[in-house]
Order: C-alpha cells, then structure tokens, then sequence
C-alpha cells in the first residue's frame, strides 16, 4: 500500500480549494477505501496550524485541525534520524529545513511526498515526490 504524505502546503490548497485540490481530494477518497495511507507530520501539522491561526484566528485553529482528523489524516512524529537527515539535506541543497524533511519523508519505502512548494526541486532525488499544479 502506498503512502501518501502530505506536507502543509497539500493540505492548504485542499483547505482552500486551490490547484491541487482535487487531487488531495482524490488521494482521500483511496485512503477512504483502504487503498493508501494518508499522513503528515508534525511539522508539516504544526505549519497547517499557524496558517489557521493566521487566516482565521485562534478560535478557528482547533476545528480547521479537526476537521482534518476526522478525514483520518495521520499526524505521525519527528524522529530524530529525520531530523539530522533534513538538515543535511537543507545544507547540501541551500533548501528550507521544512522543504528538507520532505525529501527525508519521500524516501521512506512506499511513500509518496505530495506538495505543491516548488523549493523543493534541488533534493527531488531523495524520495518520490508529486508536486502539485502551479496557481
């Protein structure tokens, strides 16, 4: 079964029905029947809440984040191996650290890492990675 993770920048085009959105949408509806795994991490998670608080206030946060969950969205840790890899993976690529993790997360065996932040390009070799349209 493939993994498809997220990162924040997939889950805010699905949230705002930007490009990409339908394909979010789609990758739901295969994790709804048992076809493929859906997650992000809590980094990615914690990206999504700040966008939240930002656009809509701090009352709005907790339901954007549980709407998000009860679509069955994993939140999955940090793992300090990750975190060492991304940021050699930053380093190496002059990528952000967050745009980094993603690679480490693609190379996961059976992952997918779906994003529409076109940072990422440099260190595309590290994992499997769909990028979604352009706005």
């Amino acid at each position: 079964m493939v993994t498809y993770a997220l990162d924040s920048s997939a889950v805010l085009r699905f949230l705002e029905n930007e490009a990409g959105a339908r394909r979010i949408e789609a990758l739901l509806q295969s994790h709804f029947a048992g076809k493929a795994a859906v997650l992000v991490s809590a980094l990615h998670w914690g990206e999504v809440a700040g966008y939240a608080y930002k656009t809509r206030g701090r009352a709005a946060v907790s339901s954007v984040l549980q709407r998000l969950i009860a679509m069955g969205i994993e939140i999955v840790p940090v793992t300090a191996e990750q975190a060492i890899a991304a940021a050699q993976i930053k380093l190496d690529y002059k990528i952000p650290y967050v745009d980094a993790f993603g690679a480490v997360i693609g190379s996961a065996p059976n992952h997918v890492f779906v994003t529409a932040d076109f940072d990422l390009k440099p260190a595309a070799q590290f994992g499997r990675i769909e990028f979604l349209p352009t706005k």
